[in-house]
């Protein structure tokens, strides 16, 4: 199996709801986000890649258009987490491409949450 990563970043705020009282992260509140598309195949193509990383610009394109200094709760249905933002953002990219098989979000470097779908 090959696998290929690669990483993108955008700056967006966020308040998530149902938090004890007193949470900080129930504020308002904003992270540098980090996202890692990872994307995997059994053969590589003619040209040796699993895809070509300039084949993934339109991702980039849907960051800075769509989550890039906005804010999260006015683009997504639910709570607005890294775990939930990875699967929102695996969903777009998957729908692109067959080859995606998971994408990680970062909030903070020590932090970092993953959605790969069950098989």
């Amino acid at each position: 199996m090959y696998t290929i990563i690669k990483q993108f970043s955008f700056s967006a705020s966020h308040v998530l709801e149902n938090l004890p009282e007193g949470h900080p992260c129930a504020r308002l509140h904003g992270h540098n986000y980090v996202v890692e598309l990872v994307l995997e195949g059994l053969e590589l193509d003619e040209s040796g890649f699993v895809r070509d990383y300039r084949d993934l610009a339109p991702f980039k394109t849907f960051i800075d258009e769509k989550l890039d200094h906005r804010h999260l709760n006015d683009i997504m249905d639910g709570p607005t987490s890294a775990e939930n933002l990875a699967r929102f953002l695996y969903e777009f990219a998957h729908g692109l491409w067959p080859e995606v098989t998971a994408v990680r979000v970062s909030e903070t470097p020590k932090t970092w949450a993953e959605y790969r779908p069950s098989s």
